[in-house]
């Protein structure tokens, strides 16, 4: 088995790591802000960046284990799950008379962005890159498809 780990005085594998992790969470964030979504730009590169920094620490110790990094990465989905529900809860909040729910997408893309973020931390660049493509091109393109006048699927969600 392949080893992911890296060397605690690598400071620069360590920063080109975080650094793609704030990049392709900066991507998707930039188009939640652009749609004026309650999880934008700094949230989601603070999820990136959070998931990167929670896989290196068991790949800096350098733990020969596949455990510690697999807990990790558990404990990072479990997390990002309580935030997308938290802005599911809070967009269906806003009018009680008629409930509806609303904020899927973007919890969806938090989760994403955070799978996102690991991927940078073990050092995946192509896994993270290509990711980071299919998920603009799941919020951007299918939602053009979604909204045109040939295909009208009201999901209600955005």
């Amino acid at each position: 088995m392949e080893s992911y780990s890296i060397d605690p005085n690598n400071w620069v594998g360590i920063i080109l790591r975080l650094g793609l992790a704030l990049m392709v969470g900066g991507a998707i964030g930039w188009n939640r802000q652009r749609r004026h979504k309650p999880a934008g730009l700094r949230t989601h590169m603070l999820v990136s960046l959070g998931a990167a920094l929670f896989v290196l620490i068991p790949l800096h110790a350098n733990v020969h284990s596949g455990d510690a990094a697999s807990r990790a990465i558990q404990g990072v989905a479990t997390g990002v799950g309580f935030l997308g529900a938290g802005e599911i809860l809070h967009q269906s909040r806003s009018d009680s008379s008629n409930p509806k729910v609303k904020g899927l997408t973007s919890a969806a893309a938090t989760w994403v962005t955070a799978a996102l973020g690991i991927a940078s931390g073990c050092g995946w660049w192509q896994l993270a890159v290509s990711g980071t493509v299919m998920t603009l091109i799941t919020l951007g393109l299918i939602k053009m498809l979604e909204d045109s006048p040939f295909i009208r699927l009201d999901d209600g969600d955005d």
